[in-house]
């Protein structure tokens, strides 16, 4: 993120901790002895503990990851993403000077990353945790105590818990927030006529325009 345009970064941690809460799927990176290690791993933010918030899910026990941590790490949060055609900007018909590009929005979450090797009470509050974010909003949640004790104490020793304990975020909104007015609204046409989720997603932080951008 150190080399990311000036004008698309994003220093609100508000507005970042948001999209972690609303697209929870991270890309968990860190790199042991020369050699990455990358994970996808839902994670729950708990803005409570640190001066920059904490990450809690868990991993299979099969997975090699975990008895290599400690590890600095970075987990990475993907917003809104949707190709833009240059036959969307109206400035095209002026000189024809335009390429396609991409749009985006993403999140890094650095910190140190740590495993809960031997914490059965906390691994089961990670899970209660976890299973009410994501649950809450149905009719009739699921929670953990829906299934039989044996059954949850079984399934708790298949996994690790892991915690990253966030010391810096970083945030980029690409939203063509470096086009004109005329070329922005462009944009929004051309992503709200192809109608996919993805693309009226974006259509929707181009009109916001960028939040918290780092001065």
């Amino acid at each position: 993120m150190a080399n990311a345009n000036r004008q698309f970064r994003v220093a609100d941690a508000a507005v970042l901790q948001s999209l972690v809460r609303a697209q929870p799927l991270a890309t968990l990176v860190i790199t042991r002895e020369g050699a990455l290690h990358a994970n996808h791993v839902p994670l729950y933010l708990d803005p409570t503990r640190g001066e920059h918030g904490t990450l809690v899910g868990h991993v299979a026990r099969a997975n090699s990851v975990w008895p290599l941590l400690p590890q600095t790490a970075v987990a990475i949060f993907h917003g809104p993403q949707a190709y833009i055609s240059p036959t969307w900007y109206p400035s095209k018909a002026i000189d024809g000077k335009q390429v396609p590009t991409w749009n985006y929005a993403t999140v890094h979450a650095h910190g140190t990353l740590t495993a809960l090797k031997d914490d059965p009470a906390t691994l089961r509050s990670i899970l209660h945790t976890l299973s009410q974010a994501h649950e809450a909003h149905r009719p009739e949640p699921w929670r953990l105590d829906d299934a039989p004790p044996a059954y949850i104490e079984q399934m708790m020793r298949a996994i690790v818990g892991i915690e990253l304990a966030v010391e810096r975020w970083e945030g980029v909104w690409k939203v063509s927030q470096n086009r004109t007015d005329t070329d922005r609204a462009g944009v929004v046409a051309g992503l709200t006529a192809e109608g996919t989720p993805a693309a009226l997603a974006m259509a929707a932080l181009v009109q916001q325009g960028a939040p918290g951008a780092a001065a």
